[in-house]
C-alpha cells in the first residue's frame, strides 16, 4: 500500500527531527538513546514497508498461478452460474490452489445464497451448496438493495475489466459510502485492481492499495 509507505515514511521522518532536537537539549546520552529510538522507528517502518511488498508479491503470484490453469473466464463462469442457479451473482473467485474452480455467489429470488462452483476447463457446473451462514444475511440483504438497481451487474463488470487484463476475482465493494465492483486482474504478471462503476460501468483504477 504505497499510502501506507507514505505515512510510514512521514511518521519516521517525524520523529528522526524530533529527537535531533531533543538531543541538543539533553546532551549526548540523551541523543544517542534518541537516535536508538529514531533508528528502531525507521527499521520498523521499513520492515512494514517490506511485508506489504511481499504480500502483494505473494497475491500476484497466486493470480498467476490460477490463471495458468483456467481457460474459462470469469463472464463465463458466471454466465453458467447463472444458468446452473438463477438469482444475483454478487461474487465470483478463481480458486488460488491451483485453480480448482471458480467460486461464484449467488443470491436467489427467496434470500438463498449459494455457491456455485464452475470448472474453470469446461464451464461446467460441479456443485451449488447453499450458504447455511446466517451472519450473512445481513451483508447480503445490503449487497442486494446496492445491486437492485444497478446497471452493471458482476458478469458485465467482469467483461468490462476485462480490458486491463485476466479477471481473477469480481465482487462489490464498499468504499467510504461508495458502492462499485471491485475487480482483481493480472497481466503480464502484474496485478491490477479496479473499480466498475455500478451505473455506468466505467472502469478505473483502484487507488486504495496505492
Amino acid at each position: 500500500m504505497k499510502r501506507n509507505i507514505v505515512i510510514a515514511t512521514l511518521t519516521a521522518a517525524a520523529l528522526a527531527t524530533g529527537g535531533t532536537v531533543a538531543a541538543f537539549a539533553a546532551g549526548d546520552d540523551d541523543a544517542t538513546a534518541t537516535q536508538r529510538q529514531t533508528n528502531t522507528s525507521a527499521q520498523q517502518a521499513a520492515d512494514r514497508d517490506d511485508d506489504s511488498a511481499d504480500d502483494r508479491d505473494d497475491d500476484a503470484s497466486e493470480d498467476r498461478t490460477a490463471v495458468s490453469g483456467a481457460k474459462v473466464t470469469a463472464v463465463e463462469a458466471i454466465a453458467a452460474a447463472l444458468k446452473h442457479t438463477p438469482g444475483t451473482a454478487l461474487a465470483s473467485d478463481l480458486d488460488d490452489d491451483g485453480a480448482d474452480a471458480w467460486e461464484v455467489t449467488v443470491v436467489k429470488g427467496d434470500g438463498t445464497e449459494y455457491d456455485v462452483r464452475v470448472a474453470p476447463d469446461s464451464g461446467k457446473v460441479l456443485g451449488a451448496q447453499r450458504d447455511t451462514d446466517e451472519d450473512n444475511d445481513a451483508d447480503d440483504r445490503a449487497e442486494l438493495a446496492a445491486v437492485k438497481d444497478a446497471r452493471t451487474d458482476a458478469r458485465e463488470a467482469a467483461l468490462a475489466a476485462a480490458a486491463k487484463g485476466t479477471v481473477t476475482e469480481v465482487g462489490l465493494d464498499d468504499d467510504n459510502g461508495t458502492v462499485a465492483w471491485g475487480v482483481d486482474t493480472v497481466k503480464d504478471g502484474k496485478q491490477g485492481e479496479w473499480k466498475v462503476a455500478l451505473d455506468s460501468g466505467k472502469v478505473t483504477q483502484d487507488r486504495d492499495e496505492d
